[in-house]
């Protein structure tokens, strides 16, 4: 029944035709009849082989390696341990003020590749196209999504998409998890509504900020008039003061030169007194002398008139 061993790679074996019967025999069309033993190599995939041989029933999963396979014996499947990407949506969602949202997402998410959860996983999707398993999380996420809106205000989605994101995520993780499916990560890509609520916000937030930026204006050219004020009046007080302090010292000049010119005056009139004096003194000396030699003079003269006279009466 079992020819002689042949190696193909997992793409031949995912091209397999499963035959309903009661071996569950696989049969690949265009393989030679002594194909019989395959070999299997794995990447990103899970092989899922069960071999049905004179009644024996074993089940094995292959992840990243690689194993054989029985032409006839042994059924092989795949599936796929690529992260797929979800585009969750949720239209017109009543949030918990009764305003209708819409809503959409981006996951990440994944087949485990843990032993246990991926049996778990093999026997959800086994016979699943990848599209097929997107569609199943995609409605989980989305059921979870719908769910956890109608608790939260439209605030509370709008502003803090992080907790809210966080917030689906873990709701959604134990369900999806059951089925062998781990998200990776889940992000809100946007939120909007027909019902310009969003834009209501919006305009009464801009006013707020255009109220607060006119009154931030306001308060700085206040505070700059008062500060430009108070520099004026600080300049003035400096001003004024080396004014003051120009003026004094103006003063205690024009004061010092007077006593400097006072002093100077009286040196000069003491000293033109004690020229003029000191000239009277040898003015006087000078008379003096004079009158010495006058009397000299008169003396001599009378002393010669009496020699002349004696002389005359001698003869």
């Amino acid at each position: 029944m079992v020819g002689e061993p042949h190696e193909f790679n997992v793409k031949a074996a995912l091209e397999s035709v499963k035959v309903d019967s009661p071996a569950g025999f696989v049969a690949k069309p265009g393989l030679c009849a002594e194909n019989a033993k395959k070999v299997m190599q794995m990447s990103s995939e899970s092989v899922y082989d069960s071999c049905g041989c004179f009644g024996a029933s074993r089940k094995r999963t292959i992840v990243g390696g690689w194993a054989f396979a029985w032409w006839l014996v042994t059924d092989v499947q795949r599936i796929s341990l690529e992260v797929m990407t979800l585009n969750p949506m949720c239209e017109y969602v009543e949030t918990a003020q009764g305003v209708p949202l819409t809503v959409t997402g981006v996951a990440q998410c994944k087949i485990m590749n843990e032993d246990e959860l991926l049996t778990t996983a093999c026997e959800q999707f086994l016979g699943k196209s990848v599209r097929e398993i997107k569609v199943t999380v995609l409605q989980t996420l989305e059921g979870h999504l719908r769910a956890i809106l109608g608790t939260l205000t439209v605030e509370e989605v709008y502003k803090d998409r992080d907790q809210f994101a966080a917030l689906v995520r873990e709701v959604a993780a134990p369900d999806v998890g059951r089925m062998g499916i781990e998200i990776l990560s889940f992000t809100i890509k946007d939120v909007y509504d027909d019902v310009q609520y969003l834009a209501s916000l919006g305009k009464a937030q801009t006013a707020n900020v255009k109220r607060d930026a006119d009154t931030g204006v306001a308060n700085a050219n206040r505070d700059a008039g008062i500060r430009e004020a108070e520099c004026e009046k600080s300049s003035m007080d400096v001003k004024y003061s080396m004014d003051t302090k120009i003026e004094d010292n103006a003063r205690l000049f024009k004061l010092q030169k007077a006593q400097f010119d006072q002093e100077i005056n009286t040196a000069k009139a003491e000293a033109a007194l004690a020229y003029e004096l000191q000239a009277a003194k040898i003015k006087q000396k000078i008379r003096n002398e004079e009158i010495q030699i006058e009397i000299v003079e008169r003396r001599k003269q009378i002393e010669v008139r009496l020699h002349y006279t004696l002389l005359y009466c001698t003869y």
